[in-house]
């Protein structure tokens, strides 16, 4: 097999400052597998949104490579890494703004081209995946925080990304939302790289996880295995809840 084949998201020596000088990344290096499941951990102000943001070319002008399944990302290929890379943000809101459902979900294969009945089974079986098929006719609006979330989720999905990058996904959840959300990205046949704060979250579904850390990738490994580094931890103001022991909880099922 084709080793750049089963390589979803390659990051080479990427470095970026903003226009005000600040630094943002130093030189980021990471590959994630196609259909790992990993997580982007790191204290505020780490890079964590400004490396998500060099995924699918919304930030350019920094120096090294990110490519998405074998296609660098740049302005030659940027209408297909923005079709392979879905990123959903934080507030559902920020990509609900249609006047149903079904009209959200089918925005962004619409855009692309696709008609008639195409369309129609595309949306039916993003909105399948995310268990929100009979909301399909509702306005987004009239919808819980969670279901929203999950709505927006199936934008991305409906576009049939390479990658699925989700920013703090159970953030604002009630307990069971949470467990739904982790259920469905735990099903999906989809890269995913998932930034959170959420250390339990990250450990309950992602095998693997990066440290990201003053612009760099200060540690790569089994979630678990980081969690339980007190020192390392502490070295870049990541807590656990207290009383919380990553090493009482089963390791998540997926690559490692």
């Amino acid at each position: 097999m084709d080793p750049v084949s089963t390589v979803s998201l390659a990051v080479a020596g990427l470095a970026f400052a903003y226009p005000d000088g600040h630094q943002a990344l130093f030189g980021v290096d990471f590959t994630v597998a196609r259909g790992e499941r990993v997580a982007l951990l790191g204290p505020n102000g780490a890079g964590k949104t400004t490396l998500v943001l060099h995924l699918n070319g919304i930030l350019t002008g920094g120096t090294g490579t990110v490519t998405v399944a074998g296609l660098e990302v740049g302005k030659r290929h940027m209408a297909e890494i923005r079709r392979r890379v879905g990123i959903v943000f934080q507030d559902p809101d920020d990509q609900l703004f249609m006047p149903t459902v079904r009209e959200d979900v089918a925005f962004g294969p619409a855009a692309a081209g696709l008609r008639g009945a195409g369309l129609e089974e595309r949306v039916d079986r993003a909105l399948g995946l995310v268990g929100m098929a009979e909301f399909k006719d509702r306005p987004p609006h009239h919808l819980s925080f969670g279901q929203r979330r999950r709505v927006a989720v199936a934008t991305v999905l409906a576009m049939e990304p390479e990658i699925l990058v989700l920013d703090e996904p159970s953030s604002n959840l009630d307990p069971a939302s949470r467990r739904e959300l982790a259920d469905i990205l735990r099903s999906l046949d989809v890269t995913v790289l998932m930034v959170t704060h959420d250390l339990p979250y990250a450990l309950e579904l992602c095998p693997r996880s990066l440290i990201l850390s003053d612009g760099v990738i200060a540690a790569d490994g089994g979630t678990a295995d980081l969690l339980a580094d007190e020192a390392l931890m502490r070295a870049h103001r990541l807590e656990l809840p207290y009383g919380f022991d990553p090493r009482s909880v089963p390791a998540p099922p997926g690559r490692s």
